[in-house]
């Protein structure tokens, strides 16, 4: 059973993929504590219940995905605060970003400062045409505190990702795209049902091989695994299960697999 969360709307599709819905649209879907905490929680509920295989991130309204914290929040913060407020969010960020069930954010407006590091926390993202994403924080005398610094680099490189945090330019879908921080831009009105359709496709796909995927790509950017010897150990752990030898018979069967994620 989902839970009801003040902050998210959560809904599970009948092909196994919950929607995430951030509901402050009066607020820009701006992340607050409680909403990472939500976050949190709903992923958390996502990873522990067999019918949901896939998630999509989005926000509520046509404007924003998230268009950053809640300044008025971070403005009452002293360092000791300020500091488990990043580990917390860098925490629940994590955890999606180490989801074994694929995660897809559907921008579908600003993905500003939080926003962005939400965004980029997911296995991948499709992009509004009206899209906006950017790292402002140092028109506030921040930095990005939930990853950014660390993801955006990941993804767009070194020096783009320098000057896009130093100058807190701001960069349309289009952009985004060219420089990689996107996979697809499509019109506002598809983008869930492309979304949807695309995970769909991978959910297509073994399990237990998309998850291991997704770990050992994770290794090639932690700095305490090495990367050939986790996809070493995953490669082996392969062999061993139900869906390699379901995916292989159906092959030569010339039939659609039929897998379990065992």
């Amino acid at each position: 059973m989902l839970p009801v969360l003040e902050n998210l709307a959560l809904d599970l599709t009948d092909n196994g993929i919950l929607v995430i819905t951030l509901n402050r649209p009066s607020k820009l879907n701006a992340l607050n504590a409680a909403t990472i905490d939500e976050i949190g929680r709903a992923v958390q509920t996502a990873l522990d219940n067999p019918q949901v295989r896939g998630l999509i991130l989005t926000g509520a309204g046509d404007k924003a995905f998230v268009a950053g914290a809640d300044i008025a929040e971070l403005a009452a913060l002293d360092e000791l605060q300020a500091r488990r407020a990043a580990e917390r969010g860098q925490e629940v960020f994590c955890m999606i970003e180490e989801s074994t069930k694929p995660v897809i954010a559907a921008v579908n407006g600003f993905a500003l400062g939080g926003g962005c590091e939400l965004a980029m926390a997911c296995h991948f993202r499709v992009a509004s045409d009206n899209a906006r994403f950017g790292q402002p924080e140092v028109n506030l005398g921040l930095i990005p505190g939930y990853g950014g610094t660390q993801r955006l680099t990941q993804l767009i490189g070194k020096g783009k990702a320098l000057e896009l945090m130093m100058t807190a330019d701001i960069i349309k879908a289009d952009e985004a795209l060219r420089l990689g921080l996107v996979n697809h831009v499509v019109p506002q009105a598809e983008l869930l049902g492309f979304c949807q359709q695309l995970l769909g496709r991978i959910l297509t796909k073994a399990p237990l091989a998309v998850g291991l995927v997704i770990d050992s790509v994770n290794a090639y950017f932690d700095k305490e695994r090495h990367g050939y010897q986790t996809e070493a150990n995953a490669f082996a752990r392969c062999f061993a299960s139900d869906d390699f030898r379901e995916g292989t018979q159906a092959f030569l069967e010339k039939r659609p697999a039929a897998f379990t994620g065992k």
